[in-house]
């Protein structure tokens, strides 16, 4: 594995994602932020496309900064409507309402 995505790190962005509450979702920007690493985004979603191989964990509750859902993960917005999330349009959490309060 490289330095930059290592099994410390993966584990403390899946503890992280682990703390988001039911009915609120959290962006990839505000897990790097909160894992210390907030310029890396794009490796929070890196890590969670891995998160299978690690056990079970709420992945589904990250979107991207506008709201919107990851475009490959087809079950993200029924798993979210289920915990009572709401969308602004087709794609995108009303993240006024629903975003976590870190």
């Amino acid at each position: 594995m490289n330095k930059v995505l290592n099994d410390d790190l993966i584990y403390l962005v899946l503890s992280i994602v682990e703390e988001i509450p039911e009915g609120t979702v959290a962006t990839y920007g505000q897990i790097a932020y909160l894992a210390g690493k907030p310029k890396n985004s794009r490796l929070i979603g890196k890590i969670l496309s891995l998160s299978d191989f690690y056990g079970k964990y709420p992945c589904h509750r990250v979107v991207n900064c506008n709201g919107k859902v990851a475009p490959y993960f087809t079950e993200q917005k029924k798993l979210l409507e289920h915990e009572g999330i709401s969308f602004k349009n087709e794609a995108c959490v009303d993240l006024q309402k629903h975003k976590w309060k870190t």
